[in-house]
C-alpha cells in the first residue's frame, strides 16, 4: 500500500521534470533558431553595407576617370593648338627673313639695271659702277653674318674645302691650296657652301 502511493507521489515529479527537460531542449532550439536568423540577417546588413560602399567606390573612381579624360582631352588639344601656332609662327618668321635679305639685295639689283642701260659709260665709269655695286653686295653679306674663306695659301681642310684638283708644287707647303675655284661661304660655325679648290702636296 504505501509502496503503491510512493509510485503515485514520484508520477507526477516525474512528468514534471520530463516537461521541464523537453521545455529547455524546446528554448535552447529556439535559441539556436533565433541567433542564427540575427547572423542571417547581420549577413545580409553587412552585404547591403558593403555592396553600399563598392557602389560609391565604383562611382567615385568613374569620376575620377571621367575627370581625367576631360584633362587629357583639353590637354591634347592645347597641345594641338600649340603645335599649329608654332609652325605658323615659324613659317612667318621664314617667309620674313626672306623678306629682309631681298629687300637689301633690291637696291643692288637696280644698280645693276642702271649700269646695264648706261650704254654711253666708258669701260673705265663701267668698271668702277661694277666695283661698286660689288662693294655694295658684300656689305649687305656682312650684314647678315656671312663670311666668306677659302684664300690660295690656306691649309686645306676638308671639313670646308672642297678639292677637286691636286698638284705637285715644289715652292708650296704639303697640303696647302693652291688656286681657289670658288670661296666658301658661312654664318658662323654652319657652312653654306664649301669653298673649291686645287691642292699641292698632298
Amino acid at each position: 500500500m504505501d509502496d503503491e502511493k510512493l509510485k503515485e507521489e514520484k508520477a507526477p515529479a516525474q512528468e514534471t521534470a520530463e516537461e521541464t527537460v523537453e521545455t529547455a531542449e524546446d528554448t535552447g532550439g529556439n535559441k539556436d533558431a533565433v541567433k542564427s536568423d540575427k547572423e542571417e540577417k547581420q549577413k545580409k546588413k553587412d552585404k547591403k553595407n558593403k555592396d553600399s560602399k563598392d557602389g560609391g567606390l565604383l562611382e567615385s573612381l568613374k569620376a575620377q576617370i571621367a575627370e581625367k579624360d576631360d584633362k587629357f582631352l583639353r590637354l591634347a588639344a592645347e597641345y594641338d593648338n600649340f603645335r599649329k601656332r608654332s609652325a605658323k609662327e615659324k613659317s612667318d618668321i621664314y617667309s620674313s627673313s626672306k623678306a629682309d635679305v631681298i629687300n637689301e639685295i633690291l637696291p643692288i639689283l637696280d644698280n645693276f639695271e642702271r649700269a646695264a642701260m648706261n650704254s654711253e659709260a666708258d669701260f673705265e665709269s663701267y668698271k668702277k659702277g661694277i666695283e661698286l655695286i660689288f662693294n655694295q653686295f658684300l656689305g649687305v653679306l656682312s650684314k647678315f653674318g656671312v663670311e666668306s674663306f677659302g684664300e690660295e695659301g690656306e691649309t686645306f681642310d676638308p671639313a670646308i674645302h672642297s678639292a677637286v684638283m691636286i698638284t705637285e708644287d715644289p715652292e708650296l707647303g704639303s697640303n696647302v691650296i693652291a688656286q681657289v675655284f670658288s670661296k666658301g661661304y658661312r654664318i658662323g660655325d654652319k657652312i653654306i657652301r664649301e669653298a673649291v679648290v686645287k691642292v699641292a702636296n698632298t
